[in-house]
């Protein structure tokens, strides 16, 4: 599942990260980058007929990042994008899809990866999470870059809550990403 730009949206997102910067819409984007590499991994278990716990491995690192991700844009970036843009619309949009998404992810952590539709469902979780990341950075971030947001405190904020939410899901930056 290739999306469009995200190999320059990383590059762009990690060299930010790199050089100390903490702009919210360059740390949300490497989160987007990093999540579709790692439903692309699991495609690439599907294909390979990998092992029922290499996928649910890599399935449960997903649905953790993907969970962390959703909190971090619902307590945070959300209620400033809604502070600061008229358009409520796409607002009430990303959080319908983060309630579908998260029904997804609980259905996935539920299952266990012999069940008959596990694959489809983490694939459709996939496919969905890259509808969601199209319109995020389509549609929702340019307008917050025009907006009067300060996207370097923002910033500061998330990665700060994104640290703490993955060691409560017990993973650590360097596993994260």
């Amino acid at each position: 599942m290739s999306m469009p730009n995200q190999t320059s949206a990383r590059a762009s997102a990690t060299s930010t990260v790199g050089a100390g910067a903490t702009d919210a819409v360059s740390l949300l984007t490497n989160d987007h980058a990093d999540v579709a590499e790692l439903f692309e991994a699991y495609e690439a278990l599907v294909e390979s007929e990998a092992g029922e716990d290499e996928k649910q491995a890599l399935a449960e690192r997903i649905c953790a990042l993907l969970t962390a991700h959703a909190t971090i844009e619902e307590e945070i970036f959300y209620p400033a994008a809604r502070e600061a843009l008229d358009e409520q619309n796409l607002l009430d949009e990303a959080e319908v899809e983060h309630a579908t998404a998260k029904d997804l992810i609980e259905q996935i952590q539920s299952m266990d990866p012999a069940d008959e539709l596990y694959d489809a469902k983490v694939k459709v979780l996939g496919e969905y999470v890259n509808h969601h990341v199209q319109e995020e950075e389509g549609e929702l971030f340019p307008r917050c870059q025009g907006a009067e947001i300060d996207l370097d405190e923002l910033g500061e904020e998330i990665s700060a809550r994104r640290e703490e939410l993955l060691e409560e899901l017990g993973l650590d930056d360097d596993e994260a990403s």
